[in-house]
């Protein structure tokens, strides 16, 4: 019960399930909500010019324990990581009874009508979660906000390999707090590739180092995670490493030989 970026409780409200645990004014049973757009911006303060926390991605599943509507601001739990934080409140709707598909490509773009030549009504980053309501002309279906969307964006993955996927990032801009494929930062690259495979994991580096895999000391192989101090990169073989990372401002592949050059000694290596 140390981490706040995981525990759903403030001085003034808490999570009804914390009642005992933690000390707060009044005790709240959430509200599953759902994101209702491409990307929602979540921060830890209630300071829409404070540093971006992470983001959510539509479909995914967020429960609201308090509301502040003279700010527009939900404060709540991500469903998918445990992040807690304040969104804004007309980014979520009511959630669905059914599971949303994934857009697996790295970009989607959804249509107006089922056509690639009408108006577009908006895009998708890889990751996003839709809900199908029926099938339309050709190689359409319709989505529940009325857009359209080409079937092979939803096609599946077709890899067990996480590395695979993180692959198809390489060149995507860095972003501080980014979750998508639009802007990421290093720790959502390993989150959102394993997600893509069935792995669930947690949201910042030091989460990670410390919940997934297990420790290495040999010889290093593709698909191993290597750490530094708020840092984590994907081995692509035994001498490559690839990263989301600030100094190429994108997720790039490099050898790790001249990454530690430039970042100084590991802290820990984890194999899955």
């Amino acid at each position: 019960m140390t981490d706040r970026r995981r525990i759903p409780a403030r001085k003034t409200v808490a999570a009804a399930h914390l009642k005992g645990q933690v000390e707060a004014e009044r005790f709240a049973e959430g509200v599953p909500m759902e994101v209702g757009m491409s990307l929602l911006d979540l921060r830890v303060k209630p300071d829409p010019t404070t540093p971006l926390d992470t983001q959510l991605l539509a479909g995914e599943g967020f429960t609201v324990y308090d509301e502040l509507p003279d700010m527009g601001l939900s404060w709540g739990q991500s469903e998918r990581d445990g992040y807690v934080g304040y969104v804004f409140t007309q980014g979520l709707v009511e959630k669905s009874p059914e599971p949303p598909r994934m857009i697996t490509a790295l970009a989607a773009i959804v249509y107006m009508k089922p056509d690639a030549k009408s108006d577009l009504m908006g895009a998708y980053s890889f990751g996003c979660g839709v809900h199908v309501t029926g099938e339309a002309a050709g190689d359409f279906l319709q989505l529940n906000t009325g857009a359209y969307i080409p079937e092979p964006y939803l096609a599946p993955v077709g890899a067990d390999d996480f590395v695979s996927v993180a692959e198809r990032f390489i060149g995507v801009p860095y972003m501080w707090g980014g979750r998508s494929s639009y802007g990421l930062d290093c720790s959502a690259l390993v989150q959102l590739s394993l997600m893509a495979v069935g792995t669930e994991a947690p949201r910042d580096s030091d989460m990670q180092m410390a919940e997934l895999g297990g420790a290495v000391d040999g010889p290093l192989r593709r698909g191993d995670l290597v750490f530094w101090d708020g840092h984590v990169g994907i081995m692509r073989d035994a001498e490559t490493i690839l990263h989301a990372n600030a100094h190429h401002m994108a997720v790039a592949s490099e050898p790790l030989a001249e990454m530690e050059k430039r970042v100084g000694e590991r802290l820990a290596v984890r194999r899955l």
